[in-house]
């Protein structure tokens, strides 16, 4: 029968797409034989493909969660990234990435005042060799204390914990936030009912999201995860890299920029590094 599907796509003009299509019906059927697999299996498999694109939206993407999960989008993430060693490492975009942020200035505080302990973040962006890079736009987001992003919440006005940058003449920025805590990832839906089917829990190890570009220089998009967070041996999307953890030391007192700051507070110092364009 394999040998039929794949001859049926001798006229396939494109030769990556006829690659594709021909290796991926010859794994298909290699797992139904070998698994051999029954119509009732298969029907569940159908149905449960089927609810997962039921389930998507405009702000909840199942299917990226299902790739997510099964390790698929940090596989093709490292395939396509893993080349530019000089680039910091890149990290999957995950499914609350939302086009068009608000323009945020330098010093900012993204969260707004919402309850969490509040994170001076200072990065630079450079070349592989430390040349700074003005004027790059720097996209951040991440989830609020308990876990969610302002997507989904729709009682919330606006967006919050999410903006767009540019760095100044010396490839810097700066900005309040929060510190990122762990969250499950959406659970309620059939990756979900996957996840504990197979004895996965669904949390992610906590981290900021962002999304870095320049003229003349590849597009990074990566997170960073804290060196004290939970889960980062077992991140329900394998998404946590040793290079993306980094300590967010604690402090007590003046503030970098002077403000008054009732307790403890956190800073994430970090340099991304952006490979030039092929």
């Amino acid at each position: 029968m394999s040998r039929a599907v794949v001859a049926s796509f001798a006229g396939t003009e494109d030769p990556r797409l006829h690659t594709l299509m021909t290796d991926l019906v010859r794994r298909a059927h290699d797992f139904v034989t070998s698994n051999d697999l029954t119509t009732a299996e298969w029907e569940f498999a159908i149905d449960f493909l089927t609810r997962t694109g039921q389930v998507c939206s405009d702000v909840r993407q199942e299917f990226i969660l299902l790739s997510d999960t099964l390790g698929i989008s940090t596989m093709v993430d490292i395939l396509t990234n893993s080349r530019v060693r000089e680039q910091t490492p890149s990290a999957v975009l995950g499914p609350f990435y939302v086009e068009g942020p608000p323009a945020v200035r330098s010093g900012a505080d993204l969260a707004e005042g919402l309850p969490g302990v509040p994170m001076w973040v200072d990065v630079a962006v450079t070349d592989p060799d430390g040349t700074p890079l003005p004027d790059a736009i720097v996209d951040v987001w991440q989830s609020n204390e308990d876990g969610f992003y302002d997507v989904q919440l729709p009682d919330l006005d606006g967006p919050v914990l999410r903006g767009q940058f540019r760095t100044d003449a010396d490839g810097r920025l700066r900005f309040w936030t929060i510190l990122p805590c762990e969250y499950p990832i959406p659970d309620d839906g059939p990756v979900g009912q996957m996840l504990d089917a197979v004895g996965r829990h669904p949390f992610r190890a906590p981290h900021v999201h962002f999304m870095i570009s320049a003229p003349g220089h590849r597009r990074l998009i990566t997170q960073l995860f804290p060196s004290d967070g939970a889960y980062l041996t077992s991140d329900s999307v394998f998404g946590v890299k040793h290079n993306l953890i980094v300590d967010m030391p604690e402090h007590r007192g003046p503030t970098p920029d002077g403000r008054v700051v009732d307790g403890a507070w956190r800073r994430l110092d970090f340099t991304f590094r952006i490979a030039p364009d092929a």
